[in-house]
């Protein structure tokens, strides 16, 4: 064994970084075998350097990261301070100096993965980020590793746990998501602002990576579809019980039928009880993988919280300090298919609708004949009504989104329409 130590700088010492740096020192010995070299904690840059860090060397405390990642000295940088910038430019600088980085900046990878990859690659260095998306799972390492003999077809998962919790917790108690949300921000499952998860943002950071690395296509956030799950309510998880669903908050990328186009996108969606995804519960994610030799996989653990998070790290870690060693590296951009990145239009899936109409005669043939006129086929539809009032539920044939968009629109401009209740995707069939 090495008896020089690789030096490890850590930016950011919060949830998941005070536990990377635990993990460093309480299984110093086992991580040094596993390496062949031992590992040191070179320095830890944060923004309060007055707070008591438990375990932490005061003397490797600095704020300044710059100055920390360009010492020279540095052999692995571990970026978890999140954000664009300083990461962005901490990082590159890490390339520039002779480090390496392990970062779970899911936000700056969506948007600026294929920069911070060239930057990697010109510099000789690897970057990986395992713990950028569902946490604990190993799921980006199989995708770019396990899987790159293989065609992969579909991605589709529960990337958040916080929505997961909420959608779940609608779904088994008849909460309204209000409540299902303050419970979450009780149980700390949700931020303080919830937006960045409840609207979907989260997610669609972590779809574009997934698409990026399972077509071989460079994907951004702004490539990815994304709606938010606040205005999902106790009547449709009720609509989607008659159905033998469930709802859940899903991030979907998959290739077009003749292989020529990709898609990314996240939204809620109903999906069958029979399927994988609905029996996850909890703040849990799980990822459905379809490709054309090993058919289906799926990937389940927690997808968020310190010792997830870090324990994605670590095997980064431990897999790029195995490189330094053998001075090679690791799989770098894989963007050789250049495919096209199709909008949502083109996107096809089934649908359910739920419209408040007049309750009177021939309301029914009047909303029949919209779909018809734009190609959207109707499946079952259910009507209830009462004093002049009624609703009626549509669950469509397979259509593509741009034609339920039209369809809806015209369905808007019916008299006996007073309103378009509910809009909700049916996947996983």
């Amino acid at each position: 064994m090495r008896t020089r130590p690789l030096k490890v700088a850590l930016l950011g010492c919060g949830v998941v970084g005070s536990e990377v740096a635990r993990i460093m020192t309480t299984h110093a010995d086992d991580l040094a075998a596993r390496i062949g070299a031992p590992v040191e904690l070179a320095g830890v840059a944060v923004r309060r350097p007055s707070k008591v860090r438990e375990g932490i060397d005061p003397a490797l405390i600095t704020t300044d990261a710059t100055a920390l990642v360009k010492r020279g000295d540095i052999d692995v940088v571990v970026e978890v301070i999140g954000g664009i910038e300083p990461a962005r430019s901490l990082i590159t600088a890490a390339f520039e100096h002779g480090a390496s980085v392990v970062s779970a900046n899911k936000a700056l990878l969506a948007q600026d993965g294929a920069a911070l990859h060239a930057a990697a690659e010109q510099q000789g260095k690897d970057l990986y980020y395992e713990a950028a998306v569902a946490g604990a799972i190993p799921l980006i390492r199989p995708l770019r590793e396990s899987l790159a003999g293989d065609k992969v077809n579909r991605v589709l998962g529960i990337v958040n746990g916080t929505t997961n919790f909420i959608l779940d917790k609608m779904d088994s108690t008849g909460a309204g998501y209000q409540e299902a949300l303050d419970e979450a921000t009780a149980l700390g499952y949700a931020e303080a602002d919830p937006t960045a998860d409840v609207e979907g943002f989260d997610a669609a950071a972590k779809a574009a990576i997934l698409a990026g690395i399972a077509f071989h296509t460079r994907v951004r956030l702004d490539d990815v579809y994304r709606e938010g799950m606040t205005e999902v309510t106790a009547s449709d998880f009720a609509s989607a019980k008659n159905m033998g669903c469930t709802i859940k908050l899903l991030a979907i990328c998959e290739r077009a039928e003749d292989g020529g186009s990709v898609t990314a996108r996240v939204h809620p969606a109903m999906i069958p009880l029979s399927h994988p995804l609905a029996s996850v519960r909890g703040a849990y994610n799980a990822v459905f993988v379809e490709s054309d030799a090993s058919g289906q996989l799926m990937f389940y653990g927690p997808g968020a919280g310190g010792a997830p998070t870090a324990s994605a790290v670590m095997g980064d870690l431990v897999a790029v300090c195995r490189n330094r060693l053998n001075s090679t590296t690791g799989p770098g951009e894989s963007a050789y298919a250049a495919l096209p990145v199709s909008g949502m239009g083109e996107v096809v899936t089934r649908y359910h609708i739920s419209l408040d109409v007049a309750d009177k005669p021939g309301v029914l043939a009047q909303v029949a004949t919209v779909f018809a006129e734009h190609g959207v086929s109707i499946d079952t539809v259910r009507q209830q009504g009462k004093d002049g009032e009624a609703s009626l539920v549509v669950v469509t044939h397979r259509a593509s989104d741009a034609a339920l968009t039209g369809t809806v629109e015209a369905l808007r401009k019916l008299d006996t329409v007073r309103g378009v209740a509910s809009i909700m995707r049916v996947e996983g069939e």
